[in-house]
């Protein structure tokens, strides 16, 4: 008895389609034509440049990724911090300089801030201090052909209410035993190791 043949479709391209695999996902879960789904498809790194990963060390190109979101969300907070404390007008680097001249309640020489904050470029730095000596947030004096950096009753108040506005919104925000301390704390290590790698590097572009 003759096998009866199976029937086939009369549009030969559209079988061809049917069987392709369905699109990739590329954020929400994506339906198969059977009613399935398709996980969605999770990128392997997270980086801001792909063209600069290396196959010698992938996760450099994600630490500078994480580094850059690190670095824009830290300087906005200190500039909403510093905002909500009285002061809306100053930059994230004024408001650095301000804490660092209020450091250890010791007058302070510009070379010397330079050299703490990892800073090269004075003429940036001179401006700011200009700017704080004129909101009177710092106050300067002259001793023979070095100037002084300290900061004025005022800048103090300033300070003491940004510590008020930083504990209740940033230091709260830690888990409250205390577990992340430890963490935060190498993490903090790690990252002045790799400010000493990339002072290096850059000593290196400059050679060339």
């Amino acid at each position: 008895m003759p096998q009866a043949r199976a029937k086939t479709s009369a549009h030969p391209k559209s079988a061809r389609r049917s069987v392709l695999k369905p699109p990739r996902a590329t954020g929400a879960v994506a339906d198969t034509p059977g009613g399935g789904a398709v996980d969605p498809v999770v990128p392997r790194l997270f980086v801001s440049s792909s063209h600069l990963v290396s196959p010698k060390s992938q996760e450099l190109s994600e630490f500078e990724f994480g580094l850059i979101l690190v670095s824009n969300a830290f300087n906005r907070w200190v500039v909403r911090c510093m905002a909500a404390a009285g002061l809306k007008d100053l930059t994230p680097l004024e408001v650095l300089l301000l804490h660092h001249v209020n450091h250890r309640a010791r007058e302070k020489k510009l070379g010397d801030i330079c050299f703490m904050l990892n800073m090269e470029d004075t003429h940036v730095v001179a401006y700011a201090l200009k700017k704080l000596v004129g909101l009177r947030l710092v106050q300067s004096d002259k001793r023979g052909k070095e100037v002084l950096f300290s900061t004025s009753y005022a800048g103090q108040q300033y300070i003491a209410r940004y510590r008020e506005v930083r504990e209740a919104c940033l230091v709260a925000a830690l888990n409250k035993d205390g577990s992340e301390n430890a963490r935060l704390g190498e993490l903090a290590a790690f990252l002045r190791f790799l400010s000493g790698m990339y002072d290096q590097a850059a000593r290196a572009a400059t050679s060339l």
